[in-house]
């Protein structure tokens, strides 16, 4: 184009209709004039020479041009934007009111004051608690149709879409429902085919917790063969449970262990059942590991098993060093696990739960337990900071489990999110005695985000709702 228009200069037909209305090219016509006049002896030279210039100097102008329509018509730089929320996430110390961006599936930027133009799907969390994806490290979701099976592709267990976006969890770990003999069944039904994260605590028992003498058997703990599961299906296995065993005797707590050992990763205790009671202080500091984890912490078992608080309302001291040695304390509310003649004088002395969780099965959900929005919220009427409780809910469970990308909104970690309302006003949260605490706080799910993508949302906070 610029070759034609300098060919019509020296032919003098600088008025083409064609480039007339343009400036930029009005403007090259007469500076070309100029030149050809002071340089006629050497038009040829210079006509080239101002060729080669101009081009480059419209290639660049175009360029400039078309980033500008570029940025006018780009579409949105986020898929999600959860905007103007108090963000409290505990890894990165934030607790303040700002914005957070998903595209393609992670956080991308957490920051105050972003556009919402720039996104696809706008969450107006105004008022609201934004947090990471809550992680239930104890619930019972291998769910089934076998009447003998308990939690082990039983009835008792529990699909688990219906019991976890509705109050912000995202990830669930199946704690020992499944063994080493029936992993693959549980991921074929349960994993493969829900929403929910689902991750697993891999029983030491074959057939996982079937129930009853299935689970007394030593011959089916096989630390080999669970940490041969382990590894194979090492994307969802992240431990090993023990439960359940009733004998006077340490042997299936160091398989469990063994097991942790040659497969890397923490083991899970739920303890006790022996006559007599098996010492919790040995358990803590002779057989188990730094990391690994003793849940249904705050359980009174009628004698099943050693408690942590004595008669005299007292926590045992070696608790306490026990919890500093890096033994995790993890809630496992259930359905008969939890009291608060343990919990209250527990707390008071300062132990804390590393990990709160529920024991979600259907003896549980529907007693004092209810869901894990419930349990969190007893914690926070006992005296746990918001901060504390949603740490116990989030990073701390994604620590123990060794997965860094989950419980957290680092740029770059899963865009798994909850956004709470902490509801004001007069509230019982009762044990499976009867005691009821009363409290004037109570946690309700408004929108969870598991993988960038809204699939709860209360009372319509996105816009648009869903997206095309």
């Amino acid at each position: 184009m610029i070759k034609d228009i300098l060919l019509r200069i020296s032919h003098g037909k600088f008025w083409d209709e064609r480039y007339s209305k343009n400036i930029l090219f009005k403007q090259l016509i007469s500076f070309s004039k100029c030149v050809a006049f002071l340089y006629q002896k050497r038009f040829p030279y210079y006509l080239n020479l101002i060729y080669m210039k101009k081009q480059c100097a419209l290639l660049l102008g175009l360029l400039v041009f078309s980033l500008g329509v570029f940025a006018q018509n780009a579409g949105p730089i986020y898929d999600v934007l959860v905007k103007g929320g108090h963000v409290i996430d505990p890894k990165n110390g934030i607790d303040a009111v700002m914005d957070v961006a998903i595209k393609q599936g992670k956080i991308f930027k957490v920051d105050k004051n972003l556009n919402p133009k720039d996104a696809k799907q706008v969450v107006d969390a105004t008022g609201l608690i934004v947090a990471p994806g809550v992680i239930d490290l104890h619930a019972h979701v291998f769910a089934g149709t076998q009447p003998d099976h308990y939690l082990s592709d039983g009835l008792s267990a529990l699909m688990p879409d219906g019991y976890t976006f509705r109050v912000g969890v995202t990830t669930v770990v199946d704690c020992g429902g499944a063994g080493w003999k029936n992993f693959a069944t549980f991921k074929k039904n349960v994993i493969d085919v829900s929403q929910t994260r689902v991750l697993s605590f891999l029983n030491i028992v074959g057939e996982g917790m079937r129930g009853g003498n299935y689970e007394q058997d030593l011959a089916e703990m096989n630390a080999k063969f669970a940490a041969s599961a382990a590894k194979q299906y090492s994307d969802y296995i992240v431990g090993f449970k023990l439960a359940h065993f009733n004998g006077e005797d340490w042997t299936p707590t160091d398989r469990v262990v063994e097991a942790g050992n040659l497969a890397k990763l923490p083991v899970i205790i739920d303890f006790g059942g022996s006559k007599p009671n098996l010492p919790i202080q040995d358990l803590f500091f002779k057989h188990l590991r730094p990391g690994d984890i003793y849940t249904h912490t705050y359980a009174a078992l009628g004698g099943a098993r050693e408690e942590i608080v004595d008669e005299k309302n007292n926590l045992k001291p070696f608790v306490l060093e026990a919890q500093k040695r890096g033994i995790i304390f993890d809630v496992g509310y259930g359905g008969a696990s939890f009291n608060y003649s343990q919990a209250i004088p527990a707390l008071k002395a300062g132990l804390y739960p590393n990990t709160i969780s529920t024991d979600l099965h259907t003896g549980s959900m529907n007693t004092s337990m209810k869901d894990q929005l419930s349990v969190m919220s007893k914690f926070l009427n006992m005296g746990m900071s918001l901060v504390e409780v949603i740490k116990a809910s989030t990073w701390k469970p994604a620590q123990v489990i060794n997965r860094p990308l989950l419980g957290n909104l680092s740029e770059g970690s899963e865009a798994d999110i909850a956004i709470f309302n902490v509801r004001k006003g007069n509230f019982g949260f009762y044990d499976k005695t009867g005691f009821k605490l009363k409290g004037t706080e109570k946690l309700e799910c408004e929108v969870t985000i598991k993988g960038g993508k809204v699939l709860y949302d209360l009372n319509g906070l996105a816009n648009p709702i869903y997206v095309k």
